[in-house]
């Protein structure tokens, strides 16, 4: 084993242990990755990455593009298997999940896409009936869905738009509605991938407004993948930095904002 081996399993070491504290000290923990490692040919994506998220805290995961940020997503999810490593969600593995139960647990995770991603065929209503038809197992025979589709839009403030177009909103407003679909199925975890991308500085600062009043008055528990320190700072009660394949360090925004480390340095660099 080289040094640079021994310096990482040194580090995911002394990660676990924290972890470790962290679990007992936050609460239960809804979101465990152990050692995930993600390859494609050569190119090694993640490289024994370790994460917890715990009861309805919002851990924020910035890593530059290229990291591996979606390919983390998308093997917690279910969606991509890794080639090896642990991964379990609200006490469940899922690597042993059939479709049928992965679905259901799916359905308790919400999932803000960077792009909004409403159908642009249909209306905002339409756009917020689509997973509660897709999900009538969980919610039940639902004879009327107004009062669920107002709940949903008044979280986001915007109930006057219930019969508007996708084309018809603006940038904001369509990441506001997408939020608000995420919410119709009431999820115990959010993830939030860039949310603030693309918005000016005033919208973001609205989004990330919104993401807290969600949080406070549901007590979700959220992931959110981001490049916008801003965001990050605003939003976060602890952050990883994925760099390398590993969550190469951890900690409160101020805690690695002061960090003289040259790989955390760069990421608040301005």
């Amino acid at each position: 084993m080289n040094s640079e081996q021994m310096g990482r399993n040194t580090s995911i070491t002394q990660t676990q242990k924290k972890q470790n504290s962290l679990a007992t000290s936050n609460g239960k923990a809804v979101i465990r990755m152990y050692d995930v490692h993600k390859s494609f040919g050569e190119n090694h994506v993640l490289n024994g990455f370790n994460m917890e998220l715990y009861e309805g805290e919002n851990l924020v995961v910035m890593g530059k593009s290229g990291s591996g940020k979606s390919v983390m997503i998308k093997c917690l999810v279910g969606l991509m298997a890794p080639d090896s490593g642990y991964i379990e969600v609200m006490g469940k593995e899922i690597s042993t999940l059939d479709r049928q139960t992965l679905d259901e647990l799916r359905s308790d995770i919400g999932f803000l896409f960077q792009g909004s991603a409403l159908y642009d065929s249909m209306t905002v209503r339409e756009n917020l009936e689509f997973p509660m038809r897709r999900h009538k197992e969980k919610l039940g025979a639902v004879s009327d869905t107004t009062p669920q589709v107002l709940e949903a839009l008044e979280n986001v403030g915007l109930a006057h738009t219930m019969h508007l177009m996708p084309a018809e909103l603006s940038g904001g407003m369509k990441r506001r509605i997408a939020l608000a679909r995420t919410l119709i199925l009431k999820p115990k975890i959010i993830l939030y991938d860039e949310p603030t991308s693309g918005l000016d500085p005033i919208t973001a600062k609205e989004i990330i407004e919104l993401m807290r009043s969600i949080q406070n008055k549901y007590g979700t528990s959220s992931l959110i993948i981001t490049h916008d320190v801003d965001c990050a700072r605003v939003i976060s009660e602890r952050m990883i930095l994925l760099v390398d394949g590993i969550n190469y360090a951890e900690g409160s925004y101020s805690q690695l904002s002061a960090s003289k480390d040259a790989k955390v340095e760069a990421f608040f660099k301005k």
